[in-house]
């Protein structure tokens, strides 16, 4: 069966057996049911190159002068589609899940006649005077990336030298996972192995006349499995005791630490748990959140408490729900006691930093690190290996109000009246490290055993545990490409890490 030829344009697709897939969802198909169809007819714009040429008149030469290497421009891909139903109002439906099925920047659009995507943003949808039940339109996306790519290619490997082949008909720009071995003070990825090889580098190779130092020492890690060590909190361990009951049971899932059971109580209730670690100055606090909540009647909250050997509270880093309209998350970061709401009460993180309608199922990191009087609380949303969303802030305590030595540490998990509990709301692990100075004389390590770098070249980033890093790259370091061809590639330092590379072939 063949389609509709355009006799303007120059060799269309024409065949029916194209299907139009946008975001992952394929238009053809999820817009085809009983009660009407869409068809892919022509597909335009997939093989055009245009180049911006930058030129010069020169006086008393011929011809012109013409810039070294020319700018591609954007590409413009159009599709005509036919849209059939049984009735006007199937025709309304159906368009409209068309346009919601159009939405996102640089989303990957691609075609069943061919084995590469796009980056597409829909630029207009073009419709005749919709008084009938089959429709001819016009789909228009705007491609700012005019490359085309192929499917995604990773390699995987546990030596520091390795080759990877770049088929495709230009540069292309791979991603780098360094997942690391052992402790290093630098993380390095080469791309040849000459003087002018370019690379890409976080971190300091120590010299051999360095001294290299470790200024993070772990004094307490919890994921579940030591809780026997634990002791049940007082109110004088736990903030905001005015309206939180310590109540019910701390267990685990073996994933985490979980509320095993939460008791009874009319406003926030549930237990607490804490730990005595050998009094610290300097230091820093690590935890993941992990919530599975469904329901917007759902309203929970769990934390961290931090004292000091006098109990008196240092600070808290938490996750809250206190909505019962919203699926609503609430980052919590703060230093001193609990005093009232806003940042002049020490929340630096805090209500003002609320998100609506949230994922069901959310990740958290948290972090609050002290050093000397400064006190910096960072809080990330996770997804997909990267910080989505993030929020840091610094107090500096100059009056020395909250110097005592790091001693008690309180973990509590709570939910609302008799609201339902949610499906999971779990503290994966929690560390404390012991913070000091490396010297002028000294390299510090900057990563630990799994810890994982990651050298995106496609949108020149740098993530250490998915958090954004670019402030560690070294100066002369480059997001370098992989040349058409056969790539030398190198890992340092020798032996220290599980490497993955990931990238698609580029194609003009």
């Amino acid at each position: 069966m063949y389609g509709f030829v355009d006799t303007i344009e120059s060799a269309p697709s024409t065949l029916m057996s194209i299907q139009t897939i946008f975001n992952n969802l394929n238009l053809d198909k999820d817009l085809t049911d009983d009660n009407g169809s869409f068809r892919t007819l022509v597909v335009n714009g997939r093989g055009d190159v245009e180049y911006d040429i930058n030129t010069i008149g020169i006086n008393g030469m011929h011809g012109t002068w013409e810039e070294k290497t020319p700018r591609r421009k954007l590409r413009e891909i159009s599709i005509n589609f036919q849209l059939k139903t049984e009735s006007n109002l199937e025709m309304n439906q159906k368009l409209n899940k068309l346009r919601s099925m159009l939405t996102g920047s640089k989303k990957e659009l691609e075609f069943t006649d061919e084995e590469v995507i796009y980056y597409a943003t829909l630029q207009s949808l073009e419709l005749p005077e919709e008084d009938s039940n089959d429709l001819i339109g016009t789909i228009n996306f705007l491609c700012s990336d005019p490359d085309k790519y192929g499917e995604e290619e990773t390699l995987e490997t546990s030596s520091d030298t390795f080759i990877v082949e770049n088929t495709g008909t230009t540069d292309s720009d791979p991603i780098f996972e360094l997942t690391a071995k052992e402790k290093t003070t630098f993380a390095m990825v080469a791309n040849g192995t000459d003087e002018d090889s370019e690379y890409n580098l976080i971190g300091f190779p120590a010299d051999d006349d360095v001294e290299i130092v470790d200024t993070k020492t772990s004094i307490l890690y919890e994921n579940g499995s030591t809780l026997d060590t634990w002791q049940t909190a007082t109110n004088q361990l736990i903030d905001e005791t005015r309206m939180h009951k310590i109540t019910g049971t701390m267990g685990t899932d073996d994933a985490g630490i979980r509320a095993s059971n939460y008791g009874t109580g009319d406003k926030l209730h549930g237990p607490a748990i804490y730990k005595e670690i050998t009094p610290i100055r300097d230091f820093e606090i690590e935890s993941t959140f992990d919530v599975i909540s469904r329901r917007e009647e759902e309203n929970w909250r769990m934390g961290i408490n931090f004292l000091d050997e006098n109990m008196n509270m240092l600070g808290h880093l938490g996750l809250k729900d206190n909505s019962r309209n919203h699926k609503r998350r609430v980052p919590l970061g703060r230093f001193g006691a609990y005093r009232g709401g806003g940042r002049a009460n020490g929340n630096l993180i805090g209500d003002a930093d609320r998100f609506d309608n949230a994922r069901e199922i959310t990740l958290f990191y948290l972090r609050v690190k002290r050093e000397g009087n400064a006190f910096t609380f960072y809080i990330a949303e996770w997804m997909n290996q990267r910080h989505i969303k993030s929020w840091s802030r610094t107090y500096r305590d100059n009056n020395n109000s909250y110097g005592g030595r790091l001693k008690y540490i309180t973990l509590y998990i709570s939910k609302w009246g008799s609201r339902p509990n949610p499906s999971r709301i779990r503290i994966n692990s929690v560390e404390v490290f012991e913070l000091s100075q490396a010297t002028v004389d000294q390299t510090p390590y900057i990563l630990y055993p799994g810890d994982k770098v990651t050298f995106d070249h496609k949108d020149d980033d740098i993530l250490v545990n998915g958090e954004p890093r670019n402030d560690l790259k070294d100066f002369g370091g480059s997001f370098f490409k992989l040349k058409k061809g056969y790539n030398n590639l190198l890992v340092y330092p020798d032996g220290a890490f599980e490497t993955k590379v990931t990238h698609r072939n580029k194609y003009l």
